[in-house]
């Protein structure tokens, strides 16, 4: 029977094991140990082809720009190039490792809120597509650099929208009280004081609604916004933008596997249950955008432009999975029923695994949700309540919400009989793991394979050993 989890050519369940692209999960961990992040190439490949599904529906130029802080291993930043898309970063050190593993200058986008005099430097040195600027302090800082190095800088003004969507409060990016942007009137005034700028190309304008939106209709309401900021700044200027951002944000489903859904409140059941096309979204927000368009006269603008796009999870979540061991077991009285039914069980049975939000920090910071399955009994009935934990030395390294709010699984559920030795996989955890993670208690960085198109499983980043945990210091 195939698991409600399995993803054809992907994730697979053969003679009972999970595996990943064909390879078994359990061989890699017998050759590399875990905690192991295991990446498909073939699934990254075609979650950006399901993006350049959107370049169907628009009627311009599209640029996709892949966010870099979601996960900036070198070797996914190579498939991700080799694939054909170009990138976003967010500061000095992405752009570093964009440009030294061969994205051109003109496919290189830099956001960022709080950008070093020597950032913005390197990126007006390398004559970057666009420098994405927070303020007009920035932009100004921006002009002072340019003019120092007698180089004209790319520039597009991120502004803040005032769009609420049904996402993680942490993850709204487009209100007033979020730290991004600036004012739509902040940003007109801006063109009207450079439009004539020798050491500035006021070339577009950019704003983000946020991540993991589980609803499609804030776009058409992002692209209206920046259409008609895009006319009223040609009006007022003169300046015909070569380009607009519409940011990225498209969601990721956490809950294909819906044997927890219950366990959700009905908010975050549906924030984790995302699952809309791109290409649907953007469809509908270029049908508005284009009737705008008619109604002021001004399709002479849509000539000739470029929509940008800044995906990041929906390109590598779900193409990562984390194979974690459990470590320990241990029972303890049940302080809260894991089921409802009326078998009412008197004990809570404990696993410790070797994965802890160290590698995993959105599990601890937003609560986030990655749905656990065993690798070695993957075809067996997932019916059993096992409260799980990491290896931390701290109370808050665990898979469920401590503080009772309901917003993780209070158990979580597996075969029967889980003991010390078996693997565990967590799924859907490509984006936003090993590029927060920390060597906190002295814990190493697991290793990461990459499983090729080919089907040869890539060691893309070796664990780390005793002398990385002390690389930089001095003593």
């Amino acid at each position: 029977m195939t698991q409600a989890w399995e993803i054809e050519n992907f994730l697979e369940v053969r003679n009972g094991k999970l595996h990943v692209s064909g390879v078994s999960a359990l061989e890699l961990t017998a050759q590399h140990g875990t905690p192991l992040f295991v990446f498909s190439e073939s699934r990254i490949r075609r979650n950006i082809d399901r993006l350049r599904l959107v370049e169907n529906e628009i009627g311009c130029d599209l640029k996709i720009c892949y966010a870099a802080k979601a996960n900036s291993n070198m070797a996914i930043l190579r498939t991700i190039k080799d694939a054909g898309s170009d990138i976003e970063v967010n500061s000095g050190g992405e752009l570093w490792k964009a440009l030294k593993i061969g994205f051109r200058p003109e496919q290189i986008i830099f956001n960022g809120t709080s950008k070093e005099v020597w950032e913005i430097e390197n990126a007006v040195n390398a004559g970057i597509y666009a420098i994405q600027v927070d303020s007009l302090f920035e932009l100004s800082l921006i002009e002072e650099t340019a003019r120092r190095l007698e180089k004209r800088a790319n520039v597009s003004l991120r502004l803040v929208p005032e769009i609420e969507t049904n996402t993680h409060s942490g993850l709204q990016t487009a209100l007033l009280t979020s730290k991004f942007g600036m004012m739509p009137d902040e940003a007109l005034s801006a063109f009207r004081q450079y439009k004539n700028s020798e050491f500035l190309n006021l070339c577009g304008i950019h704003l983000h609604i946020g991540s993991q939106n589980p609803n499609a209709s804030p776009y058409a309401e992002a692209f209206e916004m920046l259409f008609a900021n895009l006319v009223e700044i040609y009006n007022e200027t003169g300046i015909k933008l070569s380009h607009i951002n519409l940011g990225g944000g498209f969601p990721v489903n956490y809950l294909r596997d819906s044997s927890m859904k219950q366990h959700f409140p009905e908010a975050q059941s549906e924030m984790f249950t995302a699952d809309f096309e791109p290409a649907d979204a953007i469809r509908s927000a270029w049908k508005a955008v284009k009737k705008a368009a008619e109604l002021a006269k001004a399709d002479h603008l849509l000539e000739n432009l470029t929509l940008l796009l800044e995906p990041g999870r929906s390109i590598i979540s779900d193409a990562g999975i984390c194979l974690t061991t459990v470590r320990n077991e241990k029972q303890r009285p049940v302080t809260q029923s894991p089921t409802t039914d009326n078998r009412q069980p008197t004990t809570d049975n404990w696993l410790l695994t070797d994965a802890g939000f160290n590698i995993l920090l959105s599990m601890e910071t937003y609560k986030w949700y990655y749905h656990l399955i065993s690798a070695e009994r993957s075809d067996e009935p997932a019916t059993f309540p096992y409260k799980l934990a990491g290896p931390l030395c701290d109370g808050g390294d665990v898979y469920f919400d401590i503080e009772g709010q309901n917003r993780l699984p209070d158990h979580r559920l597996l075969p029967e009989n889980v003991q010390p030795g078996e693997v565990l996989a967590l799924l859907n955890c490509g984006a936003y793991t090993l590029a927060q993670a920390s060597q906190y208690n002295g814990r190493f960085l697991p290793a990461m394979v990459l499983i090729r198109e080919n089907g040869e499983a890539e060691l893309i980043r070796k664990r780390d050993v005793f002398q990385d945990l002390t690389a930089n210091d001095i003593f």
